[in-house]
């Protein structure tokens, strides 16, 4: 009995020795060398954005099989395993920069592909936690093949559990592709780069000097490249944002979001929302003082998660509640480009509807739009492919669509904004709404040209006739009278329609034509 007793402590005393071995990572001085750059280990990564306690480790042992040669890289340079995030079940991997610069091989490829069949399995979240330097070379293409089967796992994962990936320091080349079949990808500045070539590449290939900073920073990700939905400032405040975007979302696509009362009232109204849009058609404003008043408020004070805020400006994406339900909000900005309708901005709406179209979250559409922004970049990068991606997303979603004209919608763009025509379930207007194919001083000159010529003052009667073209053809109530408008709506009243609009669309069910895919628009 002694003796079986030794050999059961011997084993538990290997186990933890094994165990805190791994733990350490890289070593203490390549874990110093981690937080000297102001950058948080692997492990200290997980601890921070988990509930305190609930992480459970899975993989801790995993070997690559290059090892022999290059020496044991503990839990082969990625943390993965499960836990909490308010309560909710997520599924998380960490790489371990401080392990061989957290390069992916063989194994660890393995370890994330079933973490997230795991995931997927028991529609829960997936959170990758990305600091690596990319494919590990001594592994040659069994490296390369972690990665294929990681890109597979990415896509067949896409739109049944939610994908979210912080950058949270150097990924290059294909380590990029995984956080771009993700949904949504966040950065910290200062510690985060994303690039398919670095900077020592593009000097080597093209001759150009320039940073890693300048070429995929953080900001840059965003705001030229469009990439990255949100770049803070901390990892702390990374992991906080994270939180609070998957508080708007489904564990899967087989839940509804959560239902969460922030003590706002449905029935609320604002007098002073109409104040906010100025009567000149062409005069801007800011439309996030409209998200702000009508959506629920918390604490009293607006609250919204905008997603690519420093990307395609003229259109805005971003989450919030009527009434506790979860929402996603398209809204055309007028303080950038007139809030008009370009490529990126087609771009950024589009995939934002078909996310939210995936996970059950209805779509509320705020409409001030001019039409889409003319010239021979637009017309020679494609505006009309990237414009129909957005007929597209808006014709295919079946979750509830609410829109809401608040100022113009003009021609195409009308259409482009989820008018009646592709599926809106109600669509409301404000009475300052104008409604055309083209604006009043567009197309009075077209209609009413023989008058105009045949006039002795033609421009006193051509602004008349922009006038009677207003008070004739571009009003709402003449889009209400052939049923194109539900309801033209006093401004202050907007929170209590849009709220019960929604709950009428809830439990809508609408068929699609049986088929393997639509194929969207390039």
């Amino acid at each position: 009995m002694n003796d079986d007793n030794n050999v059961k402590e011997r084993q538990l005393a290997e186990l933890q020795e094994r165990r805190q071995k791994l733990q350490m990572m890289g070593g203490n001085d390549r874990v110093a060398a981690q937080n000297k750059k102001g950058k948080l280990t692997a492990r200290q990564r997980i601890d921070m954005l988990l509930d305190e306690g609930s992480f459970l480790e899975t993989g801790m042992f995993a070997k690559s099989r290059g090892a022999s040669s290059y020496g044991e890289v503990p839990a082969d340079a990625v943390v993965t395993g499960s836990g909490k995030i308010d309560g909710r079940r997520v599924y998380i991997y960490a790489q371990d920069f401080t392990s061989m610069g957290g390069t992916m091989s063989e194994m660890q490829g393995k370890k994330i592909c079933e973490l997230m069949d795991s995931a997927m399995m028991a529609g829960c979240p997936v959170i990758a936690l990305n600091d690596s330097g990319g494919a590990r070379i001594q592994d040659g293409v069994d490296s390369l093949s972690g990665y294929g089967h990681l890109f597979r796992r990415n896509t067949l994962a896409s739109g049944v559990v939610p994908q979210i990936c912080a950058i949270l320091g150097p990924t290059a080349g294909g380590g990029v592709y995984s956080p771009a079949l993700m949904d949504f990808i966040f950065m910290v500045k200062g510690i985060s780069y994303a690039f398919i070539t670095g900077p020592r590449v593009v000097k080597a290939a093209i001759g150009q000097d320039i940073g890693e900073e300048e070429l995929g920073g953080a900001v840059v990700a965003q705001r030229k490249a469009g990439v990255v939905c949100r770049s803070e400032n901390s990892e702390e405040e990374c992991f906080q944002s994270i939180r609070e975007l998957l508080s708007y979302l489904p564990s899967s696509n087989r839940e509804q979001p959560p239902r969460v009362d922030w003590g706002d009232t449905p029935g609320r109204t604002d007098p002073q929302l109409f104040d906010i849009v100025p009567a000149n058609l062409r005069r801007p404003y800011d439309i996030r003082k409209i998200i702000g008043s009508v959506f629920d408020r918390r604490d009293g004070k607006e609250n919204f998660f905008e997603l690519f805020p420093l990307f395609a400006t003229n259109i805005v994406t971003c989450f919030s509640r009527l009434n506790g339900w979860t929402v996603g909000i398209i809204a055309n900005q007028p303080i950038s480009k007139a809030g008009s309708l370009d490529i990126d901005a087609c771009d950024k709406a589009s995939r934002f509807i078909r996310f939210c179209d995936a996970f059950n979250i209805p779509i509320v559409n705020l409409v001030d739009v001019p039409g889409y922004l003319p010239g021979t970049d637009q017309e020679w990068g494609g505006i009309i492919r990237h414009g129909a991606k957005m007929l597209f997303a808006y014709s295919e979603a079946t979750v509830p669509k609410l829109t809401l004209t608040i100022r113009k919608a003009y021609g195409g763009s009308y259409l482009g904004m989820c008018s009646k025509d592709l599926g809106a379930d109600a669509v409301f207007c404000w009475p300052s709404t104008v409604l055309a194919v083209m604006e009043a001083e567009g197309a009075a000159p077209i209609i009413f040209r023989r008058e105009l010529e045949a006039a002795e003052n033609p421009e006193e009667l051509l602004q008349t006739k922009i006038k009677e073209y207003r008070e004739e053809f571009a009003n709402p109530y003449r889009a209400a009278e052939h049923l194109h408008i539900d309801d033209v709506i006093d401004p202050a009243e907007t929170r209590p329609k849009l709220i019960a609009a929604l709950e009428m669309a809830m439990g809508k069910v609408e068929e699609r034509p049986a088929r393997k895919h639509g194929i969207i628009p390039t």
